[in-house]
This record gives C-alpha cells, structure tokens and sequence, in this order.
C-alpha cells in the first residue's frame, strides 16, 4: 500500500469519527468480517474500509459528504438478512450500518399511519400497530428479524402479499439522503397526492443505489378479524395448483395463500421444531383468511375446494395459535433447507399465476437436467415462487451443478413472461441475467437515472442495474 493511499485513508476515518464518534466507526477484522455478507451463500472477498453506524439524518449526511468528498463507495446495510448480496461490501468502501436509527417515532390513529426510521424490526412495528388497534400487514419471512429499511430496499413481500400488496403499498412518505449528502423528502403523507414524479416509488426498491433512506410513513390498516386457516395435501402438483388457481380468483380473497412441494415438507421435517408433516404428498397448500366476522366461513369454503380437488388430508386451524403454528410451517422453509444442505441458491422469481404448473415443470426439469437438488415454496396466491437449490460449496461439482439449476430457472422463468425476481431483489447474484428481462434501451434509461441520483456511482455499486 503506498504512504498516499494509506494518508487519504486515515483522513476518511478522521473525518468518519468526527461525524459519528469514535465508537461508531470500526476497522477491526472482526466487525468487517461480519459486516461483509449478507444471507447469500456468495462468498466474498471484498475488504471495506470501515463499518459506520450513525444514528440520525444529520450523521448520515455528514457521512455521505465525506464519501462523496472522497468518492469513496457506500453500501447501505440493515439487518443484511437479505439472499442475493445487496449489502455485501464492495472494495474500500464505507459499510453504512443503520442498526442504530431504530425508534417507532410515531403511530397516528386518526390518519393510521406510523412514521419508523429503517432499523425498526419488522414485527415490532406490527406488535406496536397492534397496540393501537391497527395492523401493518406487510409479513416476509423474515418478519421477526428483518428490518423497514431492508424491507423498503428490496420492496419485500411476504406471504400476505396476496390481499395486502408489497412494501412499497404501504410506503407514504420518506426521508432520503442523496450520494452527495443532500436531505431529500419524497411522497405525501396524505393518502393522496400527485405533485411531481413519484420519487419514492423509485427509491422503493432500489437497493440503496439512489438514496439512503433515513425515515419513513408507512400506511396502516384497521386490524382484521380473528384469522382462521387450513391446510391441505395433495396428490400432484397439478391438484395442489387447480386448487390454489380457484380460490385465488374466488370471491373469498385470503389473506395467505402458500405451496410447499415434497422436499420442502421433507426438509421441514428435519428441523423437528413443529409437529412432523406428512411427507408422502406431492404437494401442501396453507391458506389464511383473516376477514372480519367471515374467516371461519372462508375457511369451509376453501376446504370444500380443497376436496373438490382431491386434497388426501385437510387440517383445520381455528384459533390464533393454530394460524400462527400453520404460518409457521412455511416460515420454517429456508431454515430446513439450511439445515439439509451445506449451502443453498435461493431463487425469486415470479410469473402470472396461470403460467405457476409450467414454472414448476420447468423447476423440475432443471433439477433433472443438473442434478441439483431443488426444493421449491412460495406464495402462490400471487405467482412468485422461491426454488431453493442444495449444494455444497466445497465441492466443485456440486457448486457447477447448482449454478446450472438457478441459471436454466432463470431463463425459462423470462421465457415465460415472468420476471427474475419478485420480491428479494437483483443484488450482485442476478446482475448477469438483467439482460434477459430488460432491454438494452430500458437498462440504459435505468443507467441515467442512477447518474441522475448519484453521478459518482458510489452508492452501492454493482448492484441492482
């Protein structure tokens, strides 16, 4: 390293440590070493220059303007329990811990709405709605340790998607802070409000590549009624489909609406965590209603589709424990699979839910093709569905043959009017397969927009576009 780079480097951290204290500004191995990944099985090499962790608007401006100064890469980082490496570190680059902005600033019951910086968890906003008679419905499976700022990144979903919508349904307002320090606020905190661009549609869901986003209102519900759900197994995948296919069109909208094939079953049943789940099915659907003085009545009504459509077992769950239990199962999906392979690919991808029975021929034809193991779940209520590939990163082979499977996924699922992902984001894993979803003229059009936001290129680089 020469005595030039290594002077500019330690000017960086000198200013970093006026900005945030010196507490807030870690070089150590370690921190670096836990700071570097996210949940994505990819491995990376990359070395930051420092993990920062301010804890308001003002410190991460300061932050900003430094990095700006310097031209130094920024990636913003949650709770990282995100699976496609949005928030891996990239060289050099100053790793933007928000973990500290984490208060409930306010929760507004006469315009139901709660205003979060990013570090809330998700669950403890809808535990302190919950408190106030409201809901805020947004539920990925990550729920409980996921964070709003992540959510809002990667425009998370979840298994309410299906009757609630995605993060960005809820996202009224936010405060943002620009590559250069600058404080921005988008939206309108009025349930409507159409002056200018919809800059915060924009921000939603980009991966912190535009702006870092430092407080926002979220729209909250009316809590529902008493949730009541079933689940169901079934002979075929094609049974299983057919059923989800008519109450998803019905009258009787759920509120959940969840497939999980054999070796997902299978690999839930190695966690013996719940009770074990029959095994021998090729397929197991889990549906919730949460209507207010009609969730019983919408669970008979899905029961008798479920027969109708040949279901070997029905299970009913009448009370909140049973819900949650059956919810539960379907939580369990990554961390069984975790636990049956040494390393996993975790895919994303959705399709119109017409197209979900060739979408899942089409998985297991990959697995076929490959001869990696693919067990899929997902929300079947809205088409995005995540096949989950085993391999074991020691072995060269295994990773070969795991990569073919998540690449012909990919392309087929394109191929099919769908898109490379749903809800987890593109990351730095599915940078490469942008090109068959977009086209060169759209790619270059999202190109000018970052420029726009950011024309260093220094927030979050090599990710999302």
């Amino acid at each position: 390293m020469n005595s030039a780079h290594t002077a500019t480097q330690q000017q960086i951290l000198t200013a970093l440590h006026q900005a945030v204290g010196n507490d807030h500004v870690h070089t150590d191995d370690a921190t670096l070493d836990e700071h570097s990944h996210d949940h994505s099985t990819a491995a990376t090499q990359a070395r930051a220059l420092a993990v920062v962790s301010p804890a308001s608007t003002d410190e991460v401006s300061a932050v900003l303007r430094i990095a700006s100064t310097f031209v130094v890469p920024v990636v913003p980082q949650g709770r990282r329990t995100g699976v496609v490496g949005a928030a891996d570190a990239v060289p050099g680059a100053i790793l933007l811990d928000l973990t500290r902005l984490d208060r409930i600033i306010s929760i507004d019951t006469a315009d139901q709405l709660a205003t979060v910086q990013p570090g809330v968890i998700t669950q403890h906003l809808a535990d302190a709605a919950r408190e106030h008679g409201l809901f805020y419905p947004v539920d990925p499976g990550s729920v409980h340790i996921s964070s709003i700022g992540g959510n809002i990144a990667t425009n998370a979903g979840g298994m309410r998607c299906v009757k609630y919508g995605v993060t960005g349904d809820s996202v009224r307002s936010l405060t943002a802070v620009l590559a250069d320090g600058t404080i921005i606020h988008t939206g309108h905190d009025s349930i409507k409000g159409v002056a200018g661009l919809d800059l915060t549609s924009l921000i939603v869901g980009s991966e912190g590549t535009l702006a870092v986003v430092t407080e926002a209102t979220l729209a909250l519900r009316p809590a529902p009624g008493d949730a009541a759900g079933a689940a169901a197994w079934f002979p075929t995948l094609a049974d299983a489909l057919s059923a989800a296919a008519e109450i998803g069109s019905g009258p009787r909208r759920p509120s959940a609406l969840e497939l999980l094939d054999r070796p997902s079953i299978q690999a839930i049943n190695t966690l013996g965590t719940l009770e074990a789940l029959p095994d021998d099915a090729a397929a197991m659907l889990i549906v919730e209603s949460d209507e207010l003085d009609r969730a019983a009545a919408d669970v008979d009504a899905y029961a008798e589709v479920f027969r109708a459509h040949h279901a070997l077992r029905i299970d009913l769950a009448r009370s909140a424990t049973e819900v949650d239990q059956l919810l539960e199962i379907r939580r369990n999906l990554h961390p069984g699979l975790m636990r049956a392979y040494p390393a996993v690919l975790t895919e994303d991808i959705a399709v119109p839910r017409g197209r979900l029975l060739e979408l899942l021929t089409i998985i297991e034809a990959a697995a076929a093709e490959s001869g990696a193991p693919v067990a899929t779940g997902g929300h079947v209520g809205d088409g995005n569905l995540h096949p989950i590939i085993g391999y074991d990163p020691a072995d060269a082979d295994s990773l070969a043959r795991a990569a073919q499977a998540f690449d012909i996924i990919l392309e087929r699922t394109v191929e099919l009017g769908g898109t490379i992902t749903g809800e987890h984001g593109v990351g730095h894993m599915k940078r490469n397969a942008l090109a068959r979803e977009l086209s060169p003229a759209v790619r270059a059009l999202q190109v000018r927009v970052k420029a726009a936001f950011d024309p260093q290129g220094i927030l979050n680089p090599g990710r999302k576009i």
